[in-house]
């Protein structure tokens, strides 16, 4: 918000995925090492979005080696060998963090009161260091690109469809008061924002094939026979655009969840932006926290206009597929205080 404000103050225009990459970084950071990675004025964290989307992309390409193993060695769409770099330079960087925890905690000049701590004081024989480095690595791979996608996906809709982004913005100024910062516990009272980002999720799921499932035995599953170790992908992309289930399904129309039970914790198989079941998505309560007060701040204390005076209906909505998906042209945006 401070970045927005310095923004709406130099008429400058704000790229609205890469602040939100950087406020995502920030609060993941803060949950496991109590410190910021990046500084929200710059874009220092460029360097780790682009390390990032490069291992979204790689995993959601198809790969010849999956479909003939005899060919893993000559690896001929160097597909592992680029992961195996993007892997090299996360994992650098999560190891010294984790040197520079071990060194305050040899001091006894650490509070003991973050994620990284936890992990820490759990025995090696449990959870070793490669462990702990690879969990973290997983969070902040898994945690910042999907959150800031979803901002990204939000501000475009409303922008693209200005009746619905002057009902959100009448319901903030009604229940917190025009200008205001929406508060964790605000969230409950305003259900049209909720409402916005349900449908969001809908077309825009952050992980359009979720995350791939491995049978474990022979599964006998709509008169199809799923044979065992058979790797299942989830289409909730298809899902979301299925004209059986959703009326209009290409339009983006808030008003179908409005008085509606249907939720995305995994419960309405018709929306399961998360997944659902055990492996359902364990960044869920943080992310159904993180991004509504985000998205309901930005509405409640500027206006918008698009960058060179583009028209809503002119707004580019192409999208970008790795195992996330993005827009594939950056929304760029100006900000006006209201």
């Amino acid at each position: 918000m401070d970045f927005c404000h310095k923004s709406a103050n130099n008429g400058e225009a704000v790229d609205i995925c890469r602040a939100a990459f950087r406020t995502s970084l920030n609060l993941l950071s803060n949950t496991i090492f109590s410190k910021d990675l990046t500084d929200p004025f710059s874009d220092s964290a460029k360097e780790f979005k682009d390390l990032v989307w490069g291992i979204m992309v790689e995993i959601g390409k198809p790969n010849l080696v999956d479909y003939f193993p005899f060919l893993e060695k000559i690896d001929p769409q160097r597909i592992r060998r680029r992961m195996t770099d993007h892997f090299t330079k996360v994992l650098d960087l999560m190891g010294g963090l984790i040197d520079e925890r071990l060194k305050k905690r040899k001091l006894r000049n650490n509070a003991n009161v973050d994620v990284l701590d936890a992990l820490l004081n759990i025995s090696p024989e449990e959870l070793d260091r490669n462990h702990i480095e690879h969990l973290c690595l997983d969070l902040f791979a898994a945690g910042t690109d999907t959150t800031s996608n979803t901002l990204e996906w939000a501000m475009a809709e409303l922008l693209k469809n200005p009746h619905t982004l002057d009902k959100a913005q009448e319901e903030l100024a009604q229940v917190i008061g025009r200008g205001k910062l929406v508060d964790e516990a605000d969230v409950a009272q305003l259900p049209y924002l909720r409402c916005i980002l349900k449908e969001t999720l809908r077309i825009h799921p952050p992980a359009p094939f979720l995350i791939l499932r491995k049978v474990e035995d022979d599964v006998e599953l709509c008169g199809y026979i799923v044979p065992k170790d058979s790797q299942v992908l989830v289409n909730v992309w298809a899902i979301g655009r299925d004209s059986s289930l959703w009326e209009n399904p290409l339009d983006f129309k808030t008003e179908r969840f409005w008085e509606s039970e249907i939720d995305v914790r995994g419960r309405d198989f018709e929306l399961i932006p998360f997944g659902a079941g055990r492996r359902i998505c364990p960044g869920l309560p943080l992310a159904i926290r993180m991004v509504p007060v985000a998205l309901g701040s930005l509405l409640n204390t500027f206006n918008w206009k698009l960058q060179g005076g583009i028209e809503p209906t002119d707004l580019d909505m192409e999208e970008k597929f790795g195992i996330t998906l993005a827009k594939a042209q950056p929304l760029v945006a100006v900000p006006i205080p209201q």
